[in-house]
């Protein structure tokens, strides 16, 4: 959150975050032990907690463009994992959002659909996204919402309006300010992490 805090650090505590806060999602999801065979020909079942793969196929979906920055982190431990991308622009003078362009993987409505931004203020863009979501068939109680930070209005706004849907983030800030900006806040993301502030 600090000002002074360097870009290359601001990315590796952001990176560091971003696994952590996938691995929790993928944890929510359901699970099935697989058997295997040992050098020893016996075939058995890891211990729990071991390994578990997941029963259905995952989607992540990023709100562009902070949320692209935690495609890496879901993609170093989903290794076949389906990335599609959602652009959602605020408009500053009404705080309304705008979508500006889509592209999902086919056959998304099967698969279990981690939608990540990075921060979420009023929940208006996430919200939209979801919509998104469910015009494309993705059941409600599919999605999982990452965020980094969220405003206190956001969280309650999306949980609100979709109640089935996951909200999963590492910390919740108390205002939005005039300009829809968390406060205090970290300033945006994007800008600090892509170095274009």
């Amino acid at each position: 959150r600090n000002k002074e805090t360097s870009r290359d650090e601001f990315i590796f505590y952001s990176k560091r975050l971003m696994r952590l806060l996938i691995e929790h999602a993928l944890s929510l999801l359901p699970f099935q032990s697989p058997t295997a065979e040992t050098q020893c020909g016996v075939v058995a079942a890891p211990k729990p907690c071991n390994h578990r793969v997941p029963v259905l196929q995952i989607t992540g979906v990023s709100i562009l463009r902070a949320g692209e920055t935690m495609e890496p982190a879901l993609r170093a431990v989903c290794k076949d994992v389906r990335i599609g991308t959602i652009l959602i622009q605020t408009n500053c003078n009404t705080g309304e959002p705008e979508l500006h362009y889509l592209r999902l993987p086919k056959d998304i409505s099967e698969d279990h659909v981690i939608l990540m931004d990075c921060t979420v203020s009023t929940g208006a863009a996430a919200m939209m996204a979801v919509r998104v979501l469910l015009d494309h068939d993705v059941p409600e109680d599919k999605i999982f919402l990452l965020s980094l930070l969220m405003a206190e209005m956001g969280v309650h706004s999306v949980a609100y309006a979709f109640p089935r849907v996951k909200i999963i983030t590492t910390a919740v800030d108390k205002k939005v300010n005039d300009l829809f900006r968390i406060i205090p806040g970290i300033g945006n993301f994007g800008d600090r992490y892509f170095g274009t502030d």
